[in-house]
């Protein structure tokens, strides 16, 4: 068995070296060297059927430097996924299953897009996280139906990430023993030895962020890093078990080489290594026949998954509302009436700020949905986002629905990506705009990997007022509209804020951004103004010129939408036909019909501003060569809010001011 334990693993090295040299690009000394590692997860430990991805039962697996998914690829392909030879051939190329690092919904077994270094780290947190609070809710004495683990791989330029800091502080605050992180410790980066930049003790390291560490020296076996494993899911803290590697193991000329991280072996090198190996020298993408008997879990993975079945049936008699309820929200599904207890707020012309009026949204949203949850970035009393009677998630209770995630919006996000990916759950994340930001880098993967992650992002303009420019965000709205698949939704008062959760919840093709204020909106009279439920459609006539067709269009989002009604207002006193278009989301307006949009903006009418309390670059696109953006295109000043709005000239008399300039 030993010979054949080391063939396997050999097998995985060589289809690594084989692809990536096929390819002409990517990275086979990372998954060389762990190849042991994705040997022993994927076909001694995890517990997963290739035949259904899937089943909700399984153990999550994370490769967090994607760049090393040859690795990921050829371990898929010998266990029985549908990822065939012929697609390791095809890695990197157009069209093919096997894309440069791994991408969530393109490949079979594939968790969750990672690659961006560090940000896998923190989907392992959030797997983990999903999984614990799953089980406090619906696990009952000899019924243990949530119990799976999440088995991670790290490297040194994961962990050197900001992003893994931040999730694996939380992780370990929250002991999530459920995971257990192989951190490939063999010190190569793309310039060279990592003691250029990086000389941390890393089990010292996680042993103070709460984690249970393990450090195997050069030498190990794989009965040591067996023993490492079974150590780690014996605790009930996180794990990392540090691994003494060499990059490109038994490449002659290229082991523990930068050379060897992303570049291809070359093909005198790549002989010379299978001649190590033992490995015929010209054979390319060999997969003995023992070895892949060997490695196939198809079956082992029906018998483990009709085993949890078989639990569940038992659940299911022993607990049907909770069992209902459970695969209702795996399947993703929505309750009956889950929008039923939704405030409906009454014309007022004082109003709410939208962060408030989000808030008893909020309630609403998590009195009709049991799986809503979400937290803050230590911000949820300025966000609004604490669930009343919700408690706390900690870890002495996973059962609880407010989540606390510390100062750190980067780990939230990735934390949120994996949790929202992982099922069963409503995961929603809170910070200020401004520190959109510090998490842009999951907020492209969410978008990348259409996940329906909220965000909620408060204080949306100058009119945060006194804190000043560095929390007065003005480029963020137009730069978050730049991320594909990226629902951004800027409501202009408290019924807009309830269309906008509900686009959002209904949303399950990509993330979604609330962009909410800080000071009150008048909350306008839909029996005027035409009704909130118009938001789903982007951009809606909010209130149409009186006395025939208009000549002018106004186009305002959020807090601007009532300035642009009270410009409206004076423009009509002087003879102007107004039209007051209220534009909350362009990624909605652009998915309706030509026929639609032409009656919301008409191309006749060129005479058009928009107003916005933020950057006026990209508004050309709704007003035209001929028409003007009223914005703020600097930076703000620290003032009470509405005295640097009236200093930076964002009020209903600039918008009247650039109405009359377009003569």
């Amino acid at each position: 068995m030993t010979d054949l334990v080391d063939r396997s693993i050999n097998t995985i090295r060589t289809l690594a070296m084989d692809g990536v040299q096929k390819a002409n690009s990517g990275h086979p000394g990372t998954a060389m060297v762990l190849a042991p590692v994705a040997y022993l997860y994927f076909n001694e430990y995890m517990q997963y059927d290739p035949q259904q991805p899937h089943w909700a039962g399984r153990d999550r697996f994370v490769l967090s430097p994607g760049h090393a998914c040859m690795l990921q690829y050829a371990t898929l392909h010998l266990t029985g996924y549908d990822v065939s030879l012929e697609d390791l051939k095809q890695f990197r190329q157009w069209g093919s299953l096997t894309p440069g690092h791994p991408e969530l919904g393109h490949t079979p077994g594939i968790e969750v897009t990672t690659g961006p270094l560090g940000q896998g780290v923190g989907n392992m947190v959030g797997f983990a996280l999903a999984e614990r609070m799953l089980a406090a809710r619906y696990n009952r004495p000899g019924h243990e139906i949530i119990d799976h683990r999440v088995f991670g791989i790290c490297s040194d330029g994961d962990l050197m990430e900001g992003v893994a800091q931040e999730a694996a502080s939380l992780g370990g605050h929250l002991k999530l023993g459920k995971l257990t992180m192989i951190y490939d410790d063999n010190r190569i980066t793309i310039e060279g030895d990592t003691g250029l930049a990086f000389t941390e003790d890393m089990p010292k390291r996680f042993e103070a962020l709460g984690w249970h560490a393990q450090r195997l020296e050069d030498g190990w076996t794989l009965d040591d890093v067996r023993a490492a494993i079974n150590a780690a899911e014996q605790d009930d803290r996180p794990s990392i078990i540090v691994l003494r590697t060499h990059i490109a193991p038994g490449a002659p000329n290229k082991q523990d080489t930068a050379e060897a991280h992303g570049a291809p072996l070359g093909d005198e090198e790549i002989k010379l290594t299978k001649a190590n190996y033992g490995w015929p020298e010209n054979e390319q993408f060999l997969v003995p026949d023992d070895v892949a008997a060997h490695m196939d879990h198809k079956a082992r993975g029906v018998e483990a998954r009709e085993a949890w079945e078989a639990k569940f049936e038992a659940y299911r008699a022993a607990h049907p509302e909770l069992a209902a309820e459970l695969e209702r929200a795996l399947a993703g599904d929505l309750p009956e009436g889950w929008d039923a207890q939704l405030p409906v707020f009454e014309p007022d012309a004082k109003g709410l700020a939208t962060r408030s009026s989000s808030g008893k949204v909020i309630q609403g949203l998590a009195a009709g949905i049991p799986e809503f949850v979400g937290g803050s970035a230590d911000l949820a009393p300025s966000n609004n986002t604490h669930i009343n009677d919700g408690l706390s998630v900690s870890d002495r209770d996973y059962a609880g629905r407010n989540l606390h995630f510390g100062i750190r919006e980067h780990g939230m996000g990735a934390i949120l990506n994996a949790m929202n990916v992982h099922g069963g759950l409503r995961v929603f994340g809170a910070t200020f705009l401004v520190f959109s930001d510090y998490m842009r880098g999951a907020v492209r993967v969410a978008a990348l990997s259409k996940t329906p992650v909220t965000y909620v992002w408060t204080h949306d303009s100058v009119w945060v007022g006194e804190d000043g420019p560095t929390h007065q965000p003005i480029e963020h709205v137009m730069s978050l509209r730049l991320i594909p698949n990226l629902t951004v939704i800027r409501p202009g008062d408290a019924n807009e804020v309830r269309e906008a959760w509900k686009a959002a919840v209904l949303n399950r093709t990509g993330p979604t951004a609330l962009i909410l204020t800080r000071q009150n909106l008048p909350t306008v009279d839909r029996t005027v103004f035409a009704p909130a439920e118009e938001l789903h459609k982007g951009a809606y006539v909010l209130i149409d010129a009186d006395g025939g067709a208009p000549d002018t269009i106004i186009i305002a989002t959020g807090s601007e939408v009532h300035d642009a009604v009270a410009a409206r207002e004076t423009l009509q006193a002087e003879g102007l036909k107004v039209r007051v278009v209220s534009m909350p989301c362009w990624e909605l307006f652009e998915q309706q019909d030509a026929a639609y949009r032409e009656s919301v903006l008409p191309k006749a009418i060129t005479r058009r501003v928009s107003f916005e309390a933020g950057t006026t670059h990209g508004w050309e696109r709704w007003v035209g060569d001929a028409g003007i953006s009223v914005g703020i295109d600097h930076y703000g000043a620290s003032a009470p809010g509405g005295t640097v709005a009236k200093e930076f000239g964002l009020t209903a008399d600039a918008v009247v001011a650039a109405v009359r300039a377009l003569g």
